[in-house]
């Protein structure tokens, strides 16, 4: 009866010349109606809202990037008519700490909300999708790499986006087939040493690097850990100069990542090739902080803004046009950055396709059943995806289509797309990586 979700003062037109009393009274009237027949769970009348969240205060930039990708998905949306008529309204809740997950999880349960999407970092991600299942929401991940989001059963789970099994895989694929050869090696006579920060989001990528470089016959001549909030670099340095590696793959956030490279330059540690496999080092505060040192420098990662777009359908292409421009009216910047573009198309997948999928039933359980029924070629979602989610235990929950590709730092502030070629805006240069 959502034909009934209409004002008092529309009702009053028509029966203007009642009394006031009786005008009462139907007001009254419609409005009981309402209640009983308009307010499904996570519902007011119109509206399907979806909990949103965030460490927008401890995580700032990134993780607004993140959320706003989510804002403008969920603005396309509904200016093209909503989910069925009903308006997506984001309901944001702050999760800074990881202790806030359950009282976030809970309020959003309280408040009638069947869905919540978040949240940015692995460490927050994962205690707040434990919270999410067990207070009967579906979680659904914007940006979070971690394996351990996706592995570990949770049937009301959901990941579009790269893990770190994604990226360090790519990570030691690109050295077999592609560094190799330019170092002219076969890819049995390469040496990796893989360095990774001790933490989930780190260590889910250095161990698939690990265990597909050893799948491809590489010889894997160490593996060292380190504490990312307080790195010590001298051991490190010293365990991979030991090891006399040809490729080095790293694993790490931010400020430790460009930390380690200027650690590397310092101790005049060289190798062949140097791989980051994680978000640190394609990122443009990376090539700002570094200038001229990340020159030569891989980054195994998702997708950002300026990718090849022939790795696009016409209609993905038409939407990634759209997200350009919105985020360009937004920020000023010509293209998204890695997290908008995470963050858009994890919300327009869920508002978009998953969502008109339940038949009007927005429950968990149908909208974890519409998300499993999902299949959707690469190339389909708006950063070069395509989406099936995996039904197996291990990896419960995780797009199996997910998109990863690997960028290059060829000029100060410049990184291009070189691999895949389907992605690539540019050819792999610096191999061997210059002194």
């Amino acid at each position: 009866m959502w034909h009934l979700a209409l004002n008092c003062h529309h009702v009053t037109r028509y029966i203007d010349t009642m009394s006031t009393t009786l005008r009462a009274i139907i007001c009254a009237a419609v409005a009981a109606a309402l209640t009983l027949t308009g307010s499904a769970p996570g519902r007011a009348a119109g509206t399907i809202r979806v909990g949103a969240a965030f460490p927008l205060m401890t995580m700032g930039g990134l993780a607004r990037q993140e959320y706003t990708g989510i804002e403008i998905a969920a603005d396309m949306v509904n200016r093209a008519g909503g989910v069925a008529g009903n308006r997506i309204v984001l309901v944001a809740r702050p999760l800074n700490q990881t202790a806030e997950a359950g009282p976030v999880m809970r309020s959003l349960r309280a408040a009638g909300i069947n869905i919540a999407i978040g949240a940015y970092s692995s460490a927050l991600s994962i205690p707040a999708s434990s919270a999410a299942a067990r207070n009967g929401l579906v979680y659904w991940e914007a940006g979070a790499v971690a394996d351990r989001l996706t592995g570990r059963g949770y049937s009301s789970v959901f990941r579009v986006g790269a893990s770190g099994t994604n990226l360090g895989t790519n990570s030691a694929r690109f050295a077999a087939t592609q560094l190799a050869p330019r170092l002219h090696k076969r890819p049995a006579a390469l040496r990796i040493s893989v360095v990774y920060a001790r933490d989930a989001y780190a260590r889910s990528v250095a161990r698939a690097a690990i265990r597909e470089a050893r799948s491809r016959h590489m010889t894997v001549s160490s593996t060292t850990s380190y504490n990312p909030y307080a790195p010590y670099w001298p051991p490190v340095m010293a365990a991979v100069r030991k090891a006399h590696p040809d490729i080095l793959i790293l694993a790490s956030h931010i400020p430790d990542g460009v930390s380690f490279r200027k650690a590397m330059l310092a101790d005049h540690l060289h190798v062949g090739a140097f791989i980051g496999s994680t978000m640190a080092e394609c990122g443009p505060e990376f090539g700002a902080m570094l200038g001229p040192k990340a020159i030569g420098v891989f980054a195994s990662d998702r997708p950002m803004g300026g990718f090849n777009p022939g790795a696009l359908s016409p209609a993905a292409r038409t939407l990634y046009d759209r997200l350009a421009a919105a985020w360009k009216k937004q920020t000023g910047q010509p293209q998204p950055t890695e997290e908008a573009l995470a963050g858009f198309t994890a919300g327009w997948t869920l508002f978009h396709d998953v969502l008109p999928r339940t038949q009007g039933h927005y429950g968990a359980r149908s909208i974890a059943r519409a998300a499993r029924s999902l299949n959707l070629p690469n190339g389909s979602l708006p950063n070069g995806a395509g989406l099936k989610f995996a039904t197996d235990r291990a990896h419960l929950g995780q797009n199996t289509r997910a998109a990863a590709v690997i960028w290059q730092w060829q000029a100060v502030r410049h990184s291009v797309v070189v691999w895949p070629a389907t992605f690539a805006t540019g050819r792999i240069r610096f191999v061997p990586l210059p002194s």
